[in-house]
Order: C-alpha cells, then sequence, then structure tokens
C-alpha cells in the first residue's frame, strides 16, 4: 500500500500562523467531519491551543450515521469537551454558534464584567482539515459569500477576519494537516473523506477500504448500488473479489483504479448511505494499540 501524507508548504505556513495568532483569540473552533469525527482533529492545532477553550463543530452532518453521530456527542460531552453538532445552512446558524460560544466562555466572560471591563466581540479562530467544510459555515456565519467553497481540498489559503454578528468575530485559516500521521489507518480515513488531494493515494486502495467498512455496516448499499447478488457480498468473499465484481458490473474491464474511484466518490456524495468511519469504541482500541505498540 501506498503511504498516504499530504504536507505541502503552504500548510506548514498557516500552522506557523495559527500559533501566532493564538493568543488574540478568545475560543478555537475545529471544525471535524462527522464522518471522522476522531481522525479529523489536528493534534499539531491542540498544541497549539494549550489552554484555550475549544469547541468542536462537527460538520457533514446530511452523509454520516445518525446513530454513530449520537454515541460521539456523548463521548465527547464524557470527556469533558463542548461539542456542537450543526448544520451550516440552518437559518439562525450564527445565533446557535453566538450561544454556544457564550457558554463555554461563561466564567470567562463573567469575570471581565465583574472587572468592569468593556464588552466586545467573543474573537474565535477557525480551524479544520481540508475540505472540512468550513468556508461553507462561514460564509452561512456572516451571510455572506466572503469564503471560497468546493468539494475538495484545499479552497482556502489563507487568513481573514470575518464579523459574524456585533457579539462574534472570526479568524479564517486555510485547512491544514498535520506532519505525519499516527496510523495509515487515519490517512486511509482522511482519504476516503475527501480531506487528501485524489493524486495523492492508491485509488484501490481506499476503494478496497470503502468496500471493507460497507460490508461490515452497510453490505445491502453495496448489492443496490452495484447491482450485485447477495452472495458477491458473502463473508466467504474477499474484498479484492468484490471490487472485481463491481468493476465487471460497471463495464470498466479490468480498470479496478476507475471502479474504486467510482465507489470512493459514490460513498462521499451519499450515495452508499450515511457512513461514519469510526465509532468511539473503536478509537478507544486503536488508541490502546497504538500505546502498546510504543
Amino acid at each position: 500500500m501506498r503511504v498516504i501524507q499530504w504536507f505541502p508548504g503552504h500548510m506548514a505556513k498557516a500552522l506557523r500562523q495559527i500559533r501566532e495568532q493564538m493568543p488574540l483569540v478568545d475560543i478555537v473552533f475545529e471544525l471535524i467531519d462527522a464522518r471522522v469525527p476522531y481522525s479529523s482533529q489536528n493534534p499539531e492545532v491542540k498544541k497549539a491551543m494549550g489552554d484555550k477553550p475549544h469547541l468542536l463543530i462537527m460538520t457533514k452532518l446530511d452523509l454520516a450515521d445518525p446513530k454513530v453521530i449520537a454515541d460521539w456527542i456523548k463521548y465527547f460531552e464524557a470527556e469533558g469537551q463542548p461539542v456542537l453538532a450543526l448544520d451550516s445552512r440552518e437559518h439562525n446558524v450564527a445565533k446557535i454558534v453566538t450561544r454556544k460560544s457564550q457558554e463555554v466562555l461563561r466564567d470567562k466572560l463573567a469575570l471581565q464584567k465583574q472587572k468592569g471591563m468593556q464588552d466586545r466581540a467573543i474573537r474565535a479562530m477557525c480551524v479544520g482539515v481540508p475540505n472540512v467544510g468550513k468556508s461553507t459555515l462561514l460564509n452561512h456565519l456572516v451571510q455572506k459569500n466572503v469564503a471560497s467553497t468546493g468539494n475538495r481540498p484545499g479552497v482556502t489559503t489563507g487568513q481573514q477576519w470575518l464579523r459574524s454578528t456585533d457579539e462574534l468575530e472570526l479568524l479564517d485559516t486555510p485547512g491544514v494537516l498535520w506532519p505525519k500521521f499516527q496510523t495509515q489507518l487515519i490517512g486511509k480515513k482522511m482519504a476516503l473523506s475527501g480531506a487528501i488531494k485524489d493524486t495523492l493515494y492508491a485509488k484501490d486502495d481506499i476503494g478496497l477500504y470503502a468496500i471493507e467498512h460497507l460490508r461490515k455496516t452497510n453490505p445491502d448499499a453495496l448489492v443496490e448500488r452495484y447491482h450485485l447478488n447477495d452472495s458477491d457480498v458473502d463473508e466467504s468473499v474477499s474484498d479484492a473479489d468484490v471490487l472485481l465484481t463491481i468493476t465487471s458490473k460497471l463495464g470498466f474491464k479490468d480498470d479496478y483504479d476507475r471502479a474504486s474511484e467510482r465507489i470512493i466518490f459514490d460513498l462521499r456524495k451519499g450515495k452508499l448511505g450515511r457512513f461514519t468511519l469510526e465509532t468511539p469504541a473503536e478509537i478507544k482500541e486503536e488508541i490502546n494499540q497504538i500505546d502498546a505498540d510504543n
């Protein structure tokens, strides 16, 4: 399997700027992909935050498994991590985010008021991995198209301050990854979710990973989408054989990369149902395995 990694120079620069700007903000909004709630958190941003108040905002809810998302919300809340599951298109999204920010900063704001300090807008830094939906959320928060959007990673390339309401100001930052993924499983998840440029990974590796996940969680989606028989996804059949069958059904002869690409894009577009690639229980197991290996 080709090693998956993407950390170009502009991301290194963006991380440096995030560290430099951190003292200027009151809170960090970290947008995370509801399809990969743990793996889409940037450990380098967490280091840069230090003790800064931190709000996780889950995006792409319409594509994610609602039952697994409910488990993730419980998990984060049990860890004492403020979290907001948000549909960026909600008409009152600015009010929801402002209210949640005030809740997270309640003690700090009360102390400022007690000291007689003048009220000012909360300053929030918005961070997230590429293609997490940050620009879309920001455009709804400020109610105008101020941030470029696109269903591909690397659209935003510079920082900018934006005003959402009289009570909330936002510092937009480019989507950033980190220099090295802790495991290649994280790399697969990031590739399948669209956080990594599609030219930087082997299509069949990620196509096979998508098949593996769907066979465990929603095999009927494969059967219906690609006109398979139930026996084609039986547990006695390998993932590679399932890919061969799908390739044939699509009329792609032996072009497995093309078939893999179709599966990847179908999954991202919701044509294979709503999915979340990791559960809290699975992540705990992965963390324990990493700790054991180290």
